[in-house]
């Protein structure tokens, strides 16, 4: 049996202190090696924290300080520039009743700098005019070498400039979102619609009226204007007013049934695309609600139904023309004098002044007042649209007032009054109301209120009278085949600061179809014709508006599925004949 040395316990008591030892010097290594992990993971979070984070509130909290500032500034000299809106809601759609997008909202890129951050600002403004031509360098470098941290470059960039802007590599260029409105139709519908300010608020038209409306509701907004028929009109207003070399036109379509606006055109226009310099400039300006006319001898549909409905003569009662009516200082005369006594419908047919002044002393002062009165002509209407303008009345309205405003001269009213007062005459003489916005949940055709103003029986034979004037009178290049136009013209010398010139003129043209059972009624009007190489040496409205009608009628016919009817009974047609006979009698 062997035995053990003792070298060998004491080897392994040796070896058994060593590797405890080892262990011990192990785990305090681990310990400590865990302490500067976690102090070092401290140190780099309160960097993280000083220099990030808190750096990052800092520059924000100072760089919106700065936009204010400059937000302030730029306003307080007089530019558009506002905040940024990418927070704002988007303004809601505005169609037409078909559903064709009028004005909308898209998301655009506006470019601002941050000076501070600009690593080289003489560089970064060469780029900047390269990609923008109308920046001058000048003044964009001393944009970048502002103390400000903000300062707008260009606000509502196209993809194309962005891409280039980024293409710079120069991190002081920051872009910021927020919704430009678009209006696709440009200045097609530009004065019906409106447009807003580089800051989404409304200015003008629809924008402005209902502002709070498209900034609050997401629903779309539908107009009553048709883009097809708004094409048509303003193509023949724009047609006539170059043909004749005016200085502005305007035009209407109207339903006569529930006032709807169908097309309104007012020439020169704008395109709310483009940037708005003054607000007050005439292209402006929305002849149609705004502008306020002596219209002529379309007043003369007014007096000869107040005559008809109030005082009931028959179409045979003749009154006296053949002579100039002398009222205190004034002269009434006629343009193309017949120089005899005349029927109702020879006076209508003719436009004979002289005859409806007669007419006028039936029916008296306070009634004329009163009819044009109940037919919206002696206030200021209401629309939707706040740039309406109200009448021009005689103050005080005396006899001779009377007598002039018969047939149009003396009082002034806006083309949408006109078209309306027609509608109302036309339409079986239900009051018609101007209406712009369509109505939900109601009939195309129900107004809010059904007034009679004239009986059905005078508004059958208003049609006849003015039926008559398109096939036999002052309005024959208006008769489209098929169509059975009736209307009646009107030309008017200018009221130039108190005093009528002779060569200064309007033109006008209204018109209803088809006449056996009007839908439509077409204003055309064109401000200081002048004569053509075509029209003889006359500029009146049977030269200047009533083909223009007759154009518009013929393009807008085939567009609403109205076929031409050349076999349909002419209303007219027993008119002619009287008037026929009545004046062999004489």
């Amino acid at each position: 049996m062997s035995r053990k040395s003792p070298f060998s316990n004491l080897s392994m008591r040796i070896m058994g202190e060593k590797s405890g030892t080892l262990t011990f010097a192990r785990g305090r290594i681990v310990l400590v090696a865990t302490l500067f992990l976690l102090f070092y993971v401290l140190i780099a979070g309160r960097l993280v924290d000083a220099i990030l984070i808190e750096g990052y509130w800092r520059q924000h909290q100072e760089g919106s300080e700065q936009k204010k500032e400059a937000v302030l500034d730029d306003k307080s000299s007089g530019t558009l520039f506002g905040q940024d809106n990418e927070k704002a809601p988007r303004r809601a759609d505005i169609v037409d009743r078909n559903g064709v997008l009028l004005a909308t909202s898209l998301k655009t890129a506006s470019l601002h700098a941050d000076p501070k951050l600009i690593l080289d600002a003489a560089e970064t403004a060469k780029g900047l005019t390269h990609i923008f031509p109308d920046m001058t360098y000048g003044e964009t470098l001393k944009k970048l070498q502002s103390d400000k941290r903000f300062v707008w470059i260009r606000r509502n960039l196209t993809p194309n400039e962005q891409k280039k802007i980024l293409e710079l590599g120069e991190p002081g260029l920051v872009f910021d979102y927020s919704y430009r409105r678009i209006y696709p139709q440009g200045s097609l519908s530009g004065h019906m619609v409106g447009y807003t300010d580089i800051d989404g608020k409304g200015l003008g038209g629809v924008e402005r009226s209902f502002n709070k409306l498209l900034e609050t509701s997401q629903d779309t907004l539908e107009l009553t204007l048709d883009m097809r028929f708004q094409h048509v009109l303003r193509r023949e207003v724009k047609k006539a007013m170059t043909d004749f070399n005016g200085i502005a036109g305007s035009g209407i379509i109207m339903d006569v049934r529930s006032g709807e606006v169908l097309a309104a055109t007012s020439l020169p226009d704008f395109d709310p695309n483009g940037k708005i310099d003054d607000p007050s400039s005439s292209v402006m300006f929305n002849r149609n609600t705004s502008g306020v006319y002596e219209l002529g001898s379309t007043f003369k549909i007014f007096t000869t139904a107040a005559l008809l409905d109030r005082v009931h003569p028959s179409f045979n009662k003749r009154y006296d023309a053949s002579s100039p009516i002398h009222e205190g200082n004034h002269i009434i005369h006629d343009y193309h004098p017949e120089n005899r006594p005349l029927t109702i419908p020879e006076i209508f047919m003719v436009s004979s002044n002289i005859g409806t002044a007669h007419m006028a002393q039936d029916i008296g002062t306070e009634g004329l007042k009163k009819f044009f009165a109940d037919l919206g002509l002696m206030s200021k209407p209401e629309f939707e649209i706040e740039e309406v303008g109200g009448p021009i009345i005689p103050r005080p309205w005396s006899n001779i007032n009377t007598l002039t405003a018969s047939y149009g001269h003396g009082i002034a009213v806006t083309p949408l009054q006109m078209v309306a007062a027609v509608s109302t005459v036309v339409n079986g003489g239900i009051k018609v109301k101007p209406i712009l916005v369509r109505r939900t949940g109601e009939s195309a055709s129900q107004n809010s209120e059904k007034i009679q103003v004239v009986s059905k029986e005078t508004s059958l034979k208003m049609r006849q009278l003015l039926r008559l004037v398109v096939a036999s009178g002052t309005a024959r290049k208006a008769d489209v085949p098929g169509y059975m136009i009736g209307g009646k013209t009107g030309t008017a010398q200018k009221n130039v600061h108190g005093r009528y010139v002779a060569d200064k003129r309007i033109a006008a043209f209204v018109g209803i179809f088809p006449v056996n059972d009007p839908q439509y009624a077409v204003f055309v009007m064109v401000d200081e014709p002048k004569p053509n190489k075509d029209s003889y040496g006359y500029a009146t409205a049977g030269w200047v508006a009533v083909p223009a009608t007759g154009r518009i009628i013929s393009g807008i016919g085939p567009l609403i599925g109205m076929v031409p009817d050349k076999e349909s009974e002419d209303i007219s047609e027993p008119l002619r004949q009287f008037v026929s006979t009545s004046k062999g009698e004489h």
